[in-house]
């Protein structure tokens, strides 16, 4: 089974400066971090606010979990840095 993203939640890591999110392959859950320096490159806004990388991390996900799925390598690890 390839992996998937049934669940929709993510979360703004700010200790991380990141937005985490999760997809699974099986019953095996996988974390992903997409870093704020990308989603401030996708906004084209300049910010620090977790509402707009939330916001971006919405309007470009299709986009990010392609990327996401790309990077994947099953049974590899189980956490995904996009930076």
């Amino acid at each position: 089974m390839a992996l998937n993203f049934p669940n929709p939640s993510r979360s703004y890591d700010a200790s991380r400066h990141c937005v985490c999110f999760w997809g699974y392959d099986n019953a095996r859950e996988v974390t992903f971090q997409i870093s704020d320096d990308i989603l401030a490159h996708l906004s084209q806004e300049p910010t620090s606010e977790e509402a707009t990388f939330l916001a971006t991390f919405d309007r470009h996900r299709e986009q990010i979990l392609l990327l996401a799925r790309e990077l994947y390598t099953p049974g590899m690890r189980n956490t995904y840095t996009i930076s």
